[in-house]
């Protein structure tokens, strides 16, 4: 649909679309350039990690509460049955819990994901615009975006190594 609205702008705007100036940068190119955003990332997946492992940890723990009152069961009093499972049905909402804390829309991650890159990603930004401006560039489109797709872009328009040295870093040199 988006790709439609641009077609449909570009062939309104008609003859004054000529004389605006086009580019587009592959920001997961320029960020793969950034040790900074490397190490974020390197963060991030650490944090995620241990936070897996814990939920991971606490239905493990539920499981084998769970197999352990399967196999008690006939042994049980009522009381007792309710007890246990109570006590299961608890610890699940208490699991379930902490999964959501930490891997939720708004949990710890996405928190530590905004923290890490957001300013990472303004810096890129802000070196976009700012390269365009002084080059005349009226658009500047993002390819490794899936909001916006390219079927074909000339090499000649791409200001991504550009914008690795506007940002003070060398081209062709990822950080592993």
């Amino acid at each position: 649909m988006k790709k439609y609205i641009l077609i449909g702008f570009l062939l309104f705007t008609g003859v004054g679309a000529f004389a605006q100036k086009f580019a587009y940068v592959d920001t997961e190119y320029i960020l793969n350039h950034m040790p900074e955003y490397k190490s974020s990332i390197t963060q991030m997946d650490v944090l995620s990690q241990q936070w897996q492992q814990q939920v991971d940890q606490n239905f493990g723990e539920i499981d084998k509460l769970y197999k352990a009152y399967q196999a008690d069961q006939v042994l049980l009093t009522a009381d007792m049955r309710k007890r246990r499972e109570n006590d299961i049905i608890e610890k699940e909402k208490q699991a379930k819990e902490f999964q959501r804390l930490k891997f939720g829309p708004d949990g710890d991650l996405f928190q530590s994901r905004v923290k890490l890159l957001k300013p990472i990603q303004d810096k890129v930004a802000k070196a976009i615009a700012d390269f365009a401006k002084s080059k005349y560039i009226d658009f500047v489109f993002d390819k490794s975006s899936e909001a916006t797709m390219m079927i074909y872009a000339s090499s000649s328009y791409d200001l991504s190594n550009d914008i690795i040295i506007k940002l003070g870093y060398k081209p062709g040199t990822t950080v592993k």
